[in-house]
Protein backbone atom coordinates (compact mmCIF):
# COMPACT_ATOMS: atom_id res chain seq x y z
CA UNK A 1 0.00 0.00 0.00
CA UNK A 2 1.50 3.41 -1.16
CA UNK A 3 -0.50 6.62 -0.86
CA UNK A 4 -1.10 9.13 -3.33
CA UNK A 5 -0.54 11.98 -1.21
CA UNK A 6 -0.24 12.10 2.89
CA UNK A 7 0.95 14.90 4.85
CA UNK A 8 -0.13 16.35 7.77
CA UNK A 9 -3.63 17.15 7.23
CA UNK A 10 -4.34 14.91 3.74
CA UNK A 11 -4.75 11.23 2.85
CA UNK A 12 -5.16 10.29 -0.62
CA UNK A 13 -5.49 6.88 -2.09
CA UNK A 14 -6.52 4.76 -4.59
CA UNK A 15 -9.31 2.81 -4.04
CA UNK A 16 -9.78 -0.56 -5.76
CA UNK A 17 -12.80 -1.80 -7.46
CA UNK A 18 -15.05 -4.20 -5.07
CA UNK A 19 -13.98 -2.19 -1.34
CA UNK A 20 -16.20 -0.10 0.47
CA UNK A 21 -15.31 3.46 1.20
CA UNK A 22 -16.98 3.11 5.16
CA UNK A 23 -18.15 0.28 6.88
CA UNK A 24 -21.61 -0.74 5.62
CA UNK A 25 -23.73 -3.85 6.30
CA UNK A 26 -21.29 -6.26 4.53
CA UNK A 27 -18.93 -6.43 7.02
CA UNK A 28 -16.34 -6.49 4.53
CA UNK A 29 -13.26 -4.29 5.66
CA UNK A 30 -13.88 -0.81 4.50
CA UNK A 31 -11.10 1.73 3.14
CA UNK A 32 -11.17 3.65 5.91
CA UNK A 33 -10.38 1.06 8.09
CA UNK A 34 -7.43 -0.13 5.74
CA UNK A 35 -6.16 2.80 6.11
CA UNK A 36 -6.39 3.57 9.57
CA UNK A 37 -4.35 0.78 10.55
CA UNK A 38 -2.10 1.72 7.50
CA UNK A 39 -1.17 5.06 9.30
CA UNK A 40 -1.12 3.34 12.74
CA UNK A 41 1.73 0.89 11.92
CA UNK A 42 3.33 3.35 9.16
CA UNK A 43 3.82 6.24 11.62
CA UNK A 44 3.75 4.81 14.98
CA UNK A 45 0.19 6.41 16.08
CA UNK A 46 -0.92 5.71 19.49
CA UNK A 47 -4.77 5.05 19.75
CA UNK A 48 -7.73 5.64 17.63
CA UNK A 49 -6.63 6.80 14.21
CA UNK A 50 -8.85 9.65 13.22
CA UNK A 51 -9.74 9.81 9.02
CA UNK A 52 -12.35 11.44 7.74
CA UNK A 53 -14.13 10.79 5.20
CA UNK A 54 -14.27 13.58 2.97
CA UNK A 55 -15.80 12.11 -0.30
CA UNK A 56 -16.66 8.60 -1.03
CA UNK A 57 -16.70 6.53 -4.13
CA UNK A 58 -19.43 3.66 -5.21
CA UNK A 59 -18.00 0.37 -4.42
CA UNK A 60 -17.96 -0.81 -7.45
CA UNK A 61 -16.13 2.45 -8.85
CA UNK A 62 -12.38 2.84 -8.60
CA UNK A 63 -10.13 5.53 -8.33
CA UNK A 64 -9.05 8.50 -5.66
CA UNK A 65 -10.60 8.52 -2.56
CA UNK A 66 -9.63 11.71 0.16
CA UNK A 67 -9.94 11.69 3.64
CA UNK A 68 -8.72 14.33 6.37
CA UNK A 69 -6.44 13.40 9.20
CA UNK A 70 -7.44 16.51 10.80
CA UNK A 71 -10.79 17.78 12.11
CA UNK A 72 -9.85 21.45 10.88
CA UNK A 73 -9.05 19.96 7.23
CA UNK A 74 -12.43 17.86 7.39
CA UNK A 75 -14.41 21.11 8.31
CA UNK A 76 -12.20 23.09 5.49
CA UNK A 77 -12.97 20.48 3.03
CA UNK A 78 -16.24 20.08 3.46
CA UNK A 79 -16.66 23.82 3.09
CA UNK A 80 -14.84 23.45 -0.25
CA UNK A 81 -17.15 20.51 -1.74
CA UNK A 82 -20.63 22.80 0.04
CA UNK A 83 -18.81 25.55 -2.07
CA UNK A 84 -18.20 24.04 -5.51
CA UNK A 85 -14.34 24.78 -5.39
CA UNK A 86 -13.40 20.83 -5.90
CA UNK A 87 -12.90 19.32 -9.71
CA UNK A 88 -13.39 16.00 -10.22
CA UNK A 89 -12.36 14.12 -13.66
CA UNK A 90 -13.44 10.60 -14.23
CA UNK A 91 -12.55 7.90 -16.89
CA UNK A 92 -15.26 5.42 -18.20
CA UNK A 93 -15.94 3.09 -20.98
CA UNK A 94 -19.44 2.30 -22.49
CA UNK A 95 -20.48 0.09 -25.09
CA UNK A 96 -22.94 1.18 -27.52
CA UNK A 97 -26.40 0.16 -27.72
CA UNK A 98 -26.81 -0.98 -31.56
CA UNK A 99 -29.64 1.58 -31.31
CA UNK A 100 -27.74 4.38 -29.66
CA UNK A 101 -27.57 7.53 -31.83
CA UNK A 102 -24.35 8.53 -33.49
CA UNK A 103 -22.27 10.43 -30.27
CA UNK A 104 -20.73 13.56 -31.06
CA UNK A 105 -17.13 13.83 -29.59
CA UNK A 106 -18.31 16.20 -26.74
CA UNK A 107 -21.34 17.50 -24.68
CA UNK A 108 -23.11 18.68 -21.87
CA UNK A 109 -25.55 16.42 -20.48
CA UNK A 110 -28.78 18.05 -17.96
CA UNK A 111 -31.39 16.02 -16.34
CA UNK A 112 -33.12 15.90 -13.54
CA UNK A 113 -33.11 12.76 -11.42
CA UNK A 114 -34.68 11.23 -8.36
CA UNK A 115 -33.33 8.63 -5.81
CA UNK A 116 -34.91 5.70 -4.30
CA UNK A 117 -32.97 4.63 -1.40
CA UNK A 118 -34.87 1.67 -0.26
CA UNK A 119 -33.19 -0.53 -3.90
CA UNK A 120 -30.28 2.38 -4.40
CA UNK A 121 -30.98 2.89 -7.63
CA UNK A 122 -31.60 6.29 -9.03
CA UNK A 123 -33.64 7.17 -12.39
CA UNK A 124 -34.68 9.90 -14.55
CA UNK A 125 -37.79 12.14 -14.16
CA UNK A 126 -40.05 15.29 -14.80
CA UNK A 127 -38.26 18.24 -13.82
CA UNK A 128 -41.86 18.98 -11.93
CA UNK A 129 -41.35 15.62 -9.86
CA UNK A 130 -41.50 15.91 -6.06
CA UNK A 131 -37.82 15.38 -4.31
CA UNK A 132 -35.84 15.42 -8.12
CA UNK A 133 -32.46 16.97 -7.93
CA UNK A 134 -30.67 18.57 -11.17
CA UNK A 135 -28.11 16.53 -12.64
CA UNK A 136 -25.32 18.50 -15.00
CA UNK A 137 -22.43 16.62 -16.36
CA UNK A 138 -19.68 17.64 -18.96
CA UNK A 139 -18.07 14.85 -20.93
CA UNK A 140 -16.23 13.93 -24.04
CA UNK A 141 -15.30 11.21 -26.05
CA UNK A 142 -11.53 10.15 -25.97
CA UNK A 143 -11.83 7.35 -28.19
CA UNK A 144 -13.82 4.66 -29.54
CA UNK A 145 -12.94 0.38 -30.27
CA UNK A 146 -15.87 -1.10 -32.05
CA UNK A 147 -18.75 -0.55 -30.28
CA UNK A 148 -16.85 0.58 -26.59
CA UNK A 149 -16.48 4.12 -26.01
CA UNK A 150 -13.89 5.38 -23.59
CA UNK A 151 -15.48 8.76 -21.53
CA UNK A 152 -14.04 11.65 -19.62
CA UNK A 153 -16.39 12.72 -17.73
CA UNK A 154 -16.78 16.15 -14.75
CA UNK A 155 -19.41 15.90 -12.92
CA UNK A 156 -20.69 19.89 -12.60
CA UNK A 157 -23.06 18.57 -9.81
CA UNK A 158 -22.83 15.85 -7.44
CA UNK A 159 -25.56 13.48 -7.85
CA UNK A 160 -26.01 10.00 -6.12
CA UNK A 161 -25.08 7.64 -9.33
CA UNK A 162 -25.07 10.84 -12.32
CA UNK A 163 -22.34 9.33 -13.90
CA UNK A 164 -23.47 6.08 -14.60
CA UNK A 165 -26.95 7.49 -15.61
CA UNK A 166 -25.23 9.78 -17.62
CA UNK A 167 -23.53 7.23 -20.18
CA UNK A 168 -26.82 5.44 -19.52
CA UNK A 169 -28.63 7.96 -21.38
CA UNK A 170 -26.10 8.51 -24.14
CA UNK A 171 -27.17 5.25 -25.15
CA UNK A 172 -23.52 3.42 -23.86
CA UNK A 173 -23.98 2.54 -20.44
CA UNK A 174 -20.76 1.63 -18.52
CA UNK A 175 -19.30 -1.87 -18.50
CA UNK A 176 -20.54 -4.42 -15.93
CA UNK A 177 -23.52 -1.58 -14.96
CA UNK A 178 -26.03 -4.03 -15.06
CA UNK A 179 -28.25 -1.63 -12.88
CA UNK A 180 -28.20 0.88 -15.72
CA UNK A 181 -28.44 -1.14 -18.88
CA UNK A 182 -25.20 -3.31 -19.45
CA UNK A 183 -26.03 -6.55 -20.61
CA UNK A 184 -23.15 -8.44 -18.80
CA UNK A 185 -21.02 -7.98 -15.56
CA UNK A 186 -17.40 -7.74 -15.23
CA UNK A 187 -16.13 -10.72 -13.75
CA UNK A 188 -14.56 -8.64 -10.79
CA UNK A 189 -18.12 -7.17 -10.53
CA UNK A 190 -17.06 -3.52 -11.06
CA UNK A 191 -18.07 -1.19 -13.26
CA UNK A 192 -15.99 1.08 -15.91
CA UNK A 193 -15.61 4.04 -13.46
CA UNK A 194 -13.12 5.80 -12.34
CA UNK A 195 -12.07 8.58 -10.35
CA UNK A 196 -8.79 9.87 -12.18
CA UNK A 197 -8.33 13.09 -10.84
CA UNK A 198 -9.61 15.68 -7.93
CA UNK A 199 -8.38 19.49 -7.53
CA UNK A 200 -9.05 20.66 -4.75
CA UNK A 201 -7.80 23.90 -2.37
CA UNK A 202 -5.28 22.68 0.21
CA UNK A 203 -7.32 23.21 4.02
CA UNK A 204 -4.29 25.07 5.39
CA UNK A 205 -2.17 26.67 2.54
CA UNK A 206 -2.86 28.70 0.14
CA UNK A 207 -2.38 26.59 -2.97
CA UNK A 208 -4.25 24.30 -5.08
CA UNK A 209 -3.53 20.29 -4.77
CA UNK A 210 -4.45 18.08 -7.87
CA UNK A 211 -4.48 14.11 -7.26
CA UNK A 212 -4.28 11.62 -10.05
CA UNK A 213 -5.21 7.88 -9.47
CA UNK A 214 -3.66 5.73 -12.56
CA UNK A 215 -6.22 3.48 -14.56
CA UNK A 216 -6.81 0.16 -13.58
CA UNK A 217 -5.06 -2.39 -15.38
CA UNK A 218 -8.37 -3.89 -17.89
CA UNK A 219 -9.03 0.30 -18.84
CA UNK A 220 -7.71 -0.31 -22.65
CA UNK A 221 -4.37 1.64 -22.52
CA UNK A 222 -5.09 3.45 -26.15
CA UNK A 223 -7.43 5.51 -24.64
CA UNK A 224 -6.09 5.63 -20.72
CA UNK A 225 -2.11 6.09 -21.14
CA UNK A 226 -1.62 6.88 -17.96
Amino acid sequence: MKPLLLDNHLLAVAKPAGIPVQEDASGDESLQQQWQGWLKRELDKPGKVFLAIVHRLDRPVSGVTLFARTTKAASRLSDAWRRGDVQKTYWAVGELAPTAPSLPGFGVREEWLLKDRDRNQVRVVPPDTPGARFARTRWRILGRDGRRVAFELEPLTGRSHQLRLACAGLGAPLLGDLKYGAPVPLPDRSIALHARALDFPHPTLDERIQVLAPAPSHFPSSFFPI
